[in-house]
């Protein structure tokens, strides 16, 4: 599964305004992130343990 076949979704806590905002898919054996104003520019990819730790770490610092 390829960025043009996920399903992306937009973040919660995306601007309204159409600014600072970011997708997640879940790929094959990955999970991508990218720009939603600018998706043809690419997607970061994270292996699933990264992402839950990069989850986790945003999570502690928020709450």
């Amino acid at each position: 599964m390829d960025d043009d076949s996920s399903t992306w979704n937009k973040s919660s806590y995306s601007n309204a305004d159409g600014g600072d905002c970011v997708e997640v898919a879940t790929l094959a054996a990955s999970i991508g992130m990218r720009d939603s104003k600018h998706p043809e520019q690419g997607h970061l990819t994270f292996h699933p343990t990264e992402w839950a730790t990069f989850l986790r770490e945003v999570k502690a610092d928020h709450l």
